[in-house]
């Protein structure tokens, strides 16, 4: 869907979208409309239950003696209320409302409300990202959908005061949309398409952007002494890989040579760069542990993790973030067969440190340890953050509303949540501690890979842990977020995409430079 500004006016003809406020009162479009309609608008509301209140609408079709085809009322609550969310939740609810009418184009009118601390370039921008990021759609299999079926929706024209502003401002926030889309897409495919080789060429679309990749397959991994991430692909007759995305945005641009060394230096702060590592397990059968067949189709998405970090490092490339960032996805099919790892087996991680698998579907913890560890070593990074689908016990706690946060640093912590709660994308934080840990004692190794019955995202996280030394870490289990199955505000049923703009939100607000 493409997506313009202009300067604010009604159109005489085919789709007006104007806002109401609480209580039914008109903000200024809607009354130049009302009275062109002669008090249509009024007469409407009054004959409905439609009074202005948040996520309501109201569609009239062809009214009035007008050329109008339709006009739709959305809801804004009251002014006080109005913020970037609110109004990414508006331009979710009109994408919701007109993209399936039969209409190619619409156009929406945002106007400067009293009481409202948000400028209309900005509530257009905000709006405009809403009804971008709800326009998503996988459909790429569906071959004999008819054509009533299909979304019509094709341009949305917003109209407001300062419409060259809103263009500038919507500009990231679209490179954002853009690496949320990318996740969508990896999340959605099924295994057949996305496994481990061709999600790495996935990523390796991002050079085209400015992003360094580099592909670590299983005889660098090996060398490397990678015994955890490796034993989780043993059973598969995919490869095993791993995957650095490197994007450094903190030089300056049109530097060369010692200079551009010099910029990159000084940009930094003579900081390390910010690290993202994911989980990136493109199907979870549980391996010889394997899962019940019933939902075993949902673990396509068990890659969700390394999709949001790919998706992240295009966001940040996209939008040319000032920033220097490390993206590193471990990438493995956990299958079963002759080859498979077995319970009861030791694995020798990279660090060093001794795993018994009691549980060949506890595998995600054995990718991550690597891949944390290899990224500490190698990047000596600022503080790292992982994503993964990494238990059910997770959803067990929190449903599916909020990921399941946990660090070894108070501020990391702090801001990953304050980041989370600005886009819409909230995170609860959860407990680490020493009597955790101890539920992963092994009797005959470092560690075990499962705990007790009890507290499995926790004993889980308390796995990671072992494996980041003194770095900051912060861990996102986003078993519950990863793939909805309803529609949102701005999430339509499918991969969410949960972590992209939260994380980027997060370098925006704490790490970008300038």
């Amino acid at each position: 869907m493409k997506i313009a500004f202009s300067a604010p006016s009604l159109p005489e003809r085919g789709v007006l979208v104007v806002g109401v406020l609480d209580d039914r009162e008109l903000t200024a479009s809607a009354e130049q409309l009302d009275a062109r309609m002669n008090g249509g608008i009024v007469r409407a509301m009054e004959a409905s239950r439609f009074r202005g209140r948040k996520d309501q609408v109201l569609a009239l079709v062809a009214p009035g003696d007008g050329g109008l085809d339709r006009v739709l009322l959305v809801g804004l609550g009251k002014a006080g209320d109005i913020d970037a969310l609110r109004m990414q939740a508006v331009g979710g609810k009109i994408h919701a409302a007109l993209a399936n009418q039969g209409h190619k184009a619409a156009t929406v009118v945002v106007d400067a409300v009293d009481g409202c601390s948000t400028a209309p370039a900005e509530m257009a921008a905000e709006l405009a990202l809403g009804a971008r990021l709800r326009s998503y759609r996988f459909g790429k299999y569906m071959t004999r959908q008819k054509d009533e079926d299909k979304p019509s929706l094709r341009t949305l024209t917003i109209g407001c005061d300062g419409a060259g502003e809103a263009r500038k401002l919507f500009g990231p926030r679209q490179k954002v949309a853009d690496g949320v889309f990318f996740t969508r897409d990896l999340v959605s495919e099924p295994a057949n398409v996305i496994y481990p080789e061709s999600l790495a060429a996935e990523a390796k679309t991002l050079a085209d952007l400015g992003v360094k990749i580099e592909v670590l397959g299983e005889d660098k991994m090996k060398k490397l002494g990678m015994g955890a991430l490796l034993a989780v692909g043993h059973g598969s007759a995919r490869e095993t890989q791993l995957v650095v995305m490197q994007w450094n945005g903190a030089a300056k641009p049109g530097a060369k040579g010692a200079k551009a060394k010099k910029a990159k230096k000084d940009a930094a702060g003579d900081e390390a760069p910010l690290a993202f590592v994911g989980k990136g397990v493109t199907f979870d059968t549980g391996g010889i542990s394997i899962k019940p067949s019933a939902g075993m189709e949902d673990m396509k998405w068990d890659m969700a993790g390394s999709g949001v970090v790919i998706g992240l490092m295009k966001a940040l490339a996209g939008r040319k973030a000032k920033v220097n960032a490390v993206g590193i996805v471990g990438l493995v099919e956990n299958m079963p067969s002759g080859r498979a790892q077995r319970p009861g087996d030791i694995v020798t991680s990279m660090s060093g440190q001794t795993i018994e698998v009691l549980n060949t579907d506890a595998e995600g913890r054995l990718v991550l340890a690597d891949a944390l560890w290899y990224c500490k070593e190698r990047f000596k990074p600022r503080a790292m953050i992982d994503l993964a689908t990494l238990t059910g016990a997770i959803i067990i706690s929190l449903g599916d509303e909020k990921a399941g946060l946990f660090s070894n640093d108070d501020g990391l912590a702090e801001r990953i949540a304050a980041a989370g709660a600005d886009v819409g994308e909230a995170v609860w934080r959860m407990p680490l501690g020493e009597a955790y840990d101890k539920a992963i004692k092994s009797e005959i190794a470092d560690m075990k890979n499962i705990g007790n019955r009890g507290a499995g995202s926790i004993t889980a996280a308390q796995f990671l842990k072992r494996f980041v030394g003194d770095t900051p870490w912060a861990h996102l289990d986003i078993a519950g977020v990863a793939w909805s199955k309803k529609d949102r505000d701005v999430v339509p049923k499918g991969g969410t995409g949960f972590g992209v703009r939260l994380l980027d939100r997060l370098v925006a607000n704490y790490y970008e430079k300038g």
